[in-house]
């Protein structure tokens, strides 16, 4: 992938995966069967740590960089759950979401 271009849901999802198998080889994580929903649980909490700091309900300095680098970790750590569990997120997105915006009949 470059960077500014427009990639698909499934190249984002492998440049993810190798980013995290590269992490986890240089730093000796071991990656269990839960370790992608226990650590998308942790981003999750600092993502919300960031908003409550830009939204004056916790203390500490607030940062809006801060704050999109939780959120794209979020996404990093869904992309790689899904990936672990064979979830195809592109599809599960068009069956759950997309389909709201399809002509009706």
């Amino acid at each position: 992938m470059v960077p500014d271009e427009v990639v698909t849901l499934a190249e984002l999802t492998a440049d993810v995966v190798r980013v995290s198998d590269l992490y986890a080889r240089n730093h000796g994580v071991d990656r269990d069967r839960d370790w992608a929903l226990l650590k998308l649980q942790e981003e999750l909490g600092e993502l919300t740590a960031e908003h409550l700091r830009m939204t004056s309900r916790a203390r500490g300095e607030a940062d809006p960089q801060a704050r999109a680098d939780e959120a794209a970790d979020v996404l990093g750590m869904l992309l790689i759950y899904c990936a672990q569990q064979g979830i195809d997120l592109d599809a599960a997105m068009r069956r759950k979401w997309l389909r709201w915006l399809e002509p009706t009949e």
